[in-house]
């Protein structure tokens, strides 16, 4: 057999039915823990002690700079949802949800303030997405919770 043949028949035969066939699970685990981690650093960043920091109101007054919001509202706001989205990230509690919210907050960075990175905002956009369309994976508390909900069965018609 021509050993390209063999090749493309070992490929496209053998391993890429094989690797579809594997479970997503892992891979949706590592990327809620990862992308989860960039924003949760970033809030982080955002705090001091359990108060906005004096340099966040600095910050989004001057560098970020978004329209339509007032920028101490613009503070509070993106470092609620970015400690809050996270935490439901790593949990994989409402992850579908929370991936939709990083996934906007995403795009408001973006679009908004550093349209320059674009390959690190489309790498959070790839794995958000991912997660928004395929959930969080069995390692997940959506998981546990779809387990154990049974919707109900109306009886009424």
């Amino acid at each position: 057999m021509n050993p390209v043949l063999r090749i493309l028949d070992t490929y496209y035969g053998s391993l890429v039915p094989w690797l579809n066939q594997r479970s997503l699970d892992i891979v949706l685990l590592l990327m809620r823990i990862v992308v989860g981690s960039v924003f949760f650093m970033s809030a982080l960043t955002k705090v001091d002690g359990f108060a906005l920091a004096d340099s966040t109101i600095f910050l989004f007054r001057h560098e970020y700079d978004l329209p339509l919001i007032p920028p101490a509202l613009a503070a509070y706001l993106a470092t609620f949802a970015e400690l809050s989205l996270s935490l439901l990230l790593w949990s994989g509690l409402a992850t579908r949800l929370a991936a939709l919210g990083l996934f906007i907050m995403t795009l408001v960075i973006e679009i908004f303030v550093y349209p320059e990175a674009w390959v690190t905002h489309g790498l959070w956009a790839a794995c958000l997405l991912t997660l928004l369309l395929r959930g969080p994976g069995k390692v997940s508390l959506d998981c546990l919770i779809q387990h154990l909900y049974r919707p109900r069965q109306h009886l009424e018609k």
